[in-house]
């Protein structure tokens, strides 16, 4: 008789509200075998109840296309499944943009695009006050100017969760590359990357979840609004760094410059996947650029496009697009990045 072992599998998908959503289970594996990704079923869940779906047609299908290590899980083996929706006949769903990505992806795929994205967020206690705030608009040190990268406890609050999120995306194998205070009381920021478009979605979303997750414990929550607190702050942005063969290599820099052209021509519908109510954030203040009007330069934090020092320097390397909002829907914007860059 075949000795068998139990995995849980948290299945995560994204709702009609831009959020993570997930439900667990658990399965029954040969002891000795290892699952991978085409181990893993359909499941389906309650469409309804996420806004995916009316009540009397109410299922919504979920496809696993990745897995992860499940760092909140230790006493068995256990994954983070991460999922696209579908409607019952087998259609992509209205909400999952990531099928569009994929098909774009592939045709992109000589041009070997790589993606980093820089995910800020706002810390809110559950009095809706930004995380350990002295009171509304007074962090307990002044304006803004003294928490990006700071230190001390009279301004950086929340770096123990921070710290927690970096240990467990490590551990479930995400590419996290770093974390930092930011210029906000409570507002942090991580990176994800460099990676192919559909990896770093994937991470993105997998990393948004396990931070939501640690939260739980610590009495607070992750803001992801472009402009979540009103007032003379910074808001949060979805910076994302982007690159083609071409412009990674020796004179790749015309590259990089052909890329800025090309998406001073399709800035409209660029914002229009940038991520809901970016126009609060994007006011031409506050370290951006203007929503309505489109430009670059090197070095450049006010643009809507920068191109780093280093990269002007060495003649090659990449392009920091400073335009998507920090609720940003990764499939969509290195979706719409490869369409313009590559495929217009």
């Amino acid at each position: 008789m075949n000795m068998t072992k139990k995995i849980c599998l948290e299945y995560v998908w994204i709702d009609a509200f831009d959020n993570t959503r997930s439900k667990l289970k658990v399965v029954d594996f040969d002891i000795d075998y290892q699952p991978s990704l085409n181990d893993l079923l359909e499941w389906n869940f309650d469409g309804s109840s996420t806004g995916q779906a009316e009540g009397r047609n109410s299922d919504v299908l979920i496809k696993p296309v990745s897995m992860f290590k499940n760092p909140f899980i230790t006493w068995c083996e256990s994954y983070l499944v991460m999922c696209e929706t579908y409607n019952k006949d087998g259609t992509v769903h209205s909400t999952n943009h990531r099928a569009k990505c994929s098909k774009t992806s592939a045709l992109c795929a000589s041009s070997e695009c790589l993606f980093g994205i820089e995910q800020e967020y706002i810390l809110f206690g559950r009095d809706n006050l930004p995380y350990k705030w002295k009171e509304h608009n007074n962090p307990g040190c002044g304006g803004q100017g003294l928490y990006y990268c700071g230190v001390g406890g009279d301004r950086i609050f929340g770096r123990g969760i921070t710290l927690i999120h970096l240990e467990y995306c490590l551990k479930a194998g995400l590419k996290i590359c770093g974390t930092n205070g930011e210029v906000m009381g409570s507002q942090w920021e991580f990176q994800i990357g460099p990676l192919p478009p559909l990896e770093v979605s994937d991470q993105l979303w997998i990393a948004r979840y396990i931070l939501q997750r640690i939260t739980e414990d610590h009495d607070c929550y992750a803001s992801f609004h472009p402009k979540p607190y009103k007032g003379d702050w910074n808001g949060s942005g979805g910076h994302t760094n982007f690159s083609t063969k071409y412009m990674r290599e020796k004179g790749g820099l015309l590259a990089i410059k052909s890329a800025c052209e090309k998406f001073a021509t399709t800035h409209k519908s660029h914002m229009e996947v940038y991520g809901r109510f970016n126009d609060e954030r994007l006011s031409g203040i506050h370290e951006t650029s203007s929503m309505n009007d489109f430009s670059w330069g090197i070095s450049d934090r006010g643009c809507s496009i920068r191109i780093p020092l280093n990269v002007s320097k060495d003649g090659c390397g990449y392009l920091e697009d400073r335009r998507p909002a920090a609720n940003l829907d990764p499939y969509l914007v290195t979706e719409k990045i490869m369409d313009t860059v590559i495929l217009n």
